[in-house]
């Protein structure tokens, strides 16, 4: 099964649009936990079976376990995904970038080692940073297009004179990956949830495209908003998927022993809210 058809029979299943995100972050963890780096695999687990029957996917930041040395909680982690939720679909979170030999061996990290069934990449180097990943048949692939953080005005949002119709580069970006890059039907844009606007401009260029979109709830983003932008359908079935994901929000709704149920009451929130705004 291909991530795509993964993404399709979870949306199915679950009823979701939600991505929970798996920030773990020990300074934030409920008083029995507080401060363990050790516990990080603990407090992901109970997350991801609180929330399992809740989501569209599940999206650990390799960078909060990498900065704990929590490696091997990461893999432990992902081969308790596979077991307790098989049907969820696993996007790795790391914004690689690299080309030639070394964004290969990237590619073994996000798929063998870690058996994710997408990857975040970043596509500013270029088509080669990208292809290596494309080689895992089935496998996702998102590239960041047009991203939540003020700064990405700073080049994003900037035009390309060179390119016919001088288009900015977060539009060359979708409509690279619309197209051309798009080689084993499995890429995907991430798209900030903070710009609404720009996720329907993204959606018009790359009408099928999976998007992933951060910044609902901490960030600020408007779910209702996000929705209306980037979901599309056609006689009743998903046409141009989306990815909404939630990590603050759903991971620390509670500082107490009762942080997984909190999780899970806020999962369910997030996703009747997303699902009535498909109409």
């Amino acid at each position: 099964m291909t991530f795509l058809d993964m993404l399709g029979a979870a949306e199915r299943q679950n009823q979701s649009l939600l991505c929970v995100g798996l920030d773990p972050d020990p300074a934030r963890f409920p008083a029995s936990m507080k401060g363990d780096a050790s516990k990080i695999y603990d407090f992901c687990a109970a997350i991801v079976e609180a929330t399992a029957d809740a989501v569209i996917a599940f999206k650990p930041q390799i960078a909060y376990f990498a900065a704990h040395r929590a490696e091997d909680q990461l893999e432990k982690l992902m081969r308790h995904m596979k077991a307790v939720a098989p049907q969820v679909p696993v996007i790795l979170d790391a914004k690689r970038g690299d080309i030639g030999s070394t964004a290969e061996q990237y590619a073994i990290e996000a798929f063998e080692r870690y058996g994710a069934d997408a990857v975040t990449l970043s596509p500013f180097m270029g088509w080669d940073s990208v292809q290596p990943y494309l080689k895992y048949h089935g496998k996702g692939a998102f590239l960041l297009c047009r991203t939540s953080n003020p700064g990405g005005d700073d080049l994003q949002n900037q035009h390309l004179a060179s390119v016919e119709g001088q288009p900015r580069v977060y539009e060359h970006i979708a409509r690279l990956a619309q197209g051309p890059w798009n080689l084993n039907g499995q890429l995907g844009l991430v798209v900030g949830a903070t710009y609404p606007a720009e996720i329907e401009r993204v959606r018009a260029l790359a009408p099928t495209l999976p998007l992933l979109i951060p910044g609902v709830g901490a960030q600020g983003g408007d779910a209702v908003a996000t929705i209306r932008a980037g979901y599309r359908t056609q006689a009743g079935a998903t046409t141009g998927p989306v990815i909404v994901n939630s990590s603050r929000a759903v991971l620390y709704a509670s500082k107490g022993d009762d942080f997984a149920a909190a999780a899970r009451a806020e999962a369910l929130r997030t996703r009747d809210l997303l699902n009535a705004a498909r109409g």
